[in-house]
């Protein structure tokens, strides 16, 4: 099977973020890959005013729609990062949308002191299975948490991460060693592949740097994105 993982460039319009998704999408399916992870929020970003406007559930549900279809004509699953409404709660989100129409969603466990302020935790793993494999997903500062990630990785092959690390300049080049440690160890721990999928660029005043990576059971990094261009990063697991 090849896991892919899309490093992407997010903006503050929603239909600029659904295009981008549906051209790498195109461009995934080209290069062979079963199964691509984007960046954590990579549909919507951090934008609270796009956030708070009332059809914001609605258009998201449209473009869902329109990259499902893509996802089944391409015959390629999909996670990808999105604010979701539910239970009268804002949640951080990555939903799953497989070729079949099935679909999974995963509510990010462990949120930053920012992201507290919009949204609610969530309190649940996520595993699921595609083509007779076992996945995990995780969001961001979930990998900070060995306890959770080694629930989610029980009998899987590959943990996927979706990221957006996204600091002030400096913080965000000291930080580059810590973010590519962290998926690394949790490979390692768990004996299965780690696929993240990091934003790239400038977003809301502050920037990340990339990295994007993709590391086998041993620890070794396969494939190692840059820290600035829009990218997919690929590896054949069987």
């Amino acid at each position: 099977m090849r896991l892919g993982a899309a490093q992407m460039f997010i903006t503050n319009d929603l239909d600029t973020n659904i295009e981008t998704v549906l051209k790498i999408t195109k461009d995934a399916a080209r290069k062979g890959v079963d199964l691509l992870v984007f960046p954590e929020m990579c549909l919507n970003g951090y934008n609270s005013k796009l956030l708070a406007r009332k059809d914001f559930s609605d258009d998201l549900n449209r473009a869902l729609d329109k990259i499902s279809q893509q996802s089944t004509e391409l015959n390629l699953g999909l996670i990808l990062g999105r604010a979701i409404f539910a239970n009268k709660k804002l949640y951080n989100a990555a939903t799953v949308i497989l070729p079949d129409g099935t679909t999974h969603t995963y509510y990010k466990n462990n949120l930053t002191s920012a992201e507290d302020k919009y949204f609610s935790p969530g309190s649940e793993p996520l595993t699921f299975t595609y083509q007779g494999c076992r996945f995990g997903v995780i969001i961001c500062r979930d990998q900070n948490h060995p306890n959770l990630v080694r629930e989610t990785c029980k009998n899987v092959d590959a943990l996927f991460i979706l990221s957006a690390h996204y600091y002030k300049p400096l913080e965000a080049r000291w930080k580059v060693d810590k973010n590519r440690a962290l998926p690394i160890a949790r490979a390692v721990e768990n004996h299965c592949y780690v696929c993240l999928a990091n934003a790239v660029g400038s977003h809301i005043g502050i920037i990340s740097l990339g990295n994007s990576l993709i590391a086998d059971p041993e620890g070794a990094l396969v494939v190692l994105a840059d820290e600035s261009s829009e990218t997919i990063i690929t590896c054949d697991t069987k």
